[in-house]
């Protein structure tokens, strides 16, 4: 999947028209270099624009182009002019239009008065294998800072793909500034990197090599070629791989108690967890409907939904896809938002 979004780029400006983050954001910003809703479209309308968009798909988007840090990878295209939006985190090697919901997601939350970011990190593409958690949060965190201060933002719903979930869990506990601005996250194939590569032949031999040069001080030397294609770190490689590694969130051997403590704190925050039943990238032998039912308990009580049949990203199943994150969307969570201030 290699469509080319149509743009109109745009760049950073001054300072737009502030909202009610902007004053904190920009407070927190300075101390630290110092020391009625809009009626929404009807669940049939949301189903009518997915289907008007999969039987007439041009596998390309209409939006702006913007810069959101002063790397060169950091940069996001957004579709839809509204003050509310869906920030689309994808996992290992996406990039833009990561996954065949994208397009007919950006339709139907334009019907509901939302935009749709993706942005790309210094982790997209074949990135991943140099960066990490907390590198991919504080880029998260500038580009919400962004739509504060620039776009006017009331408030984002972080929805992360894959390993983009791990993204976002682990965003929401840095405690960032601007994670304040997140209104509800969205995980959807919340799976483990670990138990994957374990059903990997040269996945043991590169965990040992890992752990041995991370325990001699060298976590940032590059693995060798075979232990995957892209260049990694041998702290990523261990992250992504290894027991109870910084990416080790979402493994069926972990216990009650691990799992609250690597995904309890979202229990602050709305969410929903959507879990594929037919996922390839989940061993055979995990039990999914009580992963996804553990998962959820460690969150607080998460919203779940099985889509069955469903692949890993939900290619085989859009249209339920765009239901499932609409809804919730319109429905501002399970428990409500508030304002995070009060």
């Amino acid at each position: 999947m290699n469509p080319t979004p149509v743009a109109a780029a745009s760049s950073p400006t001054g300072s737009a028209s502030s909202s009610w983050f902007s004053g904190f954001v920009r407070g927190r910003s300075m101390k630290a270099n110092s020391s009625a809703p809009p009626p929404v479209a009807s669940g049939s309308a949301v189903a009518s624009s997915v289907s008007e968009s999969l039987s007439g798909r041009k596998k390309q988007l209409r939006g702006s182009l913007f810069k959101y840090g002063s790397k060169s990878a950091q940069v996001a295209f957004k579709t839809g002019d509204f003050t509310q939006q869906v920030v689309f985190i994808g996992g290992l090697t996406d990039g833009l239009l990561a996954t065949e919901y994208l397009e007919p997601l950006s339709i139907a939350l334009e019907n509901n008065k939302w935009s749709l970011v993706q942005p790309l990190l210094s982790s997209s593409y074949t990135g991943y294998g140099t960066s990490s958690l907390e590198q991919d949060a504080l880029e998260i965190d500038q580009l919400i800072g962004y739509l504060i201060n620039n776009e006017n933002s009331e408030g984002v719903v972080l929805l992360g793909h894959s390993t983009g979930c791990q993204d976002i869990v682990h965003y929401m506990r840095t405690n960032f500034a601007c994670s304040k601005a997140v209104r509800g996250a969205i995980l959807q194939a919340p799976v483990s990197d670990r138990e994957y590569g374990a059903t990997q032949p040269e996945t043991a031999e590169m965990i040992d090599l890992a752990a041995g040069l991370i325990s001699e001080g060298k976590g940032d030397e590059l693995m060798p070629r075979k232990a995957t294609f892209a260049p990694i770190t041998a702290y990523r490689y261990h992250s992504l791989y290894g027991y109870m590694g910084d990416d080790d969130m979402f493994s069926s051997d972990l216990s009650e108690d691990q799992l609250r403590q690597r995904l309890g704190h979202m229990a602050s925050t709305p969410c929903q967890v959507i879990f594929s039943m037919a996922d390839e990238y989940v061993p055979e032998y995990v039990d999914k409907k009580a992963l996804a039912d553990r998962l959820c308990r460690a969150m607080g009580g998460a919203e779940k939904v099985e889509i069955e049949y469903g692949n890993h990203s939900l290619s085989n199943r859009v249209q339920e896809a765009v239901h499932a994150i609409v809804d919730f969307v319109k429905r501002e969570g399970p428990k409500g938002w508030d304002d995070p201030w009060s």
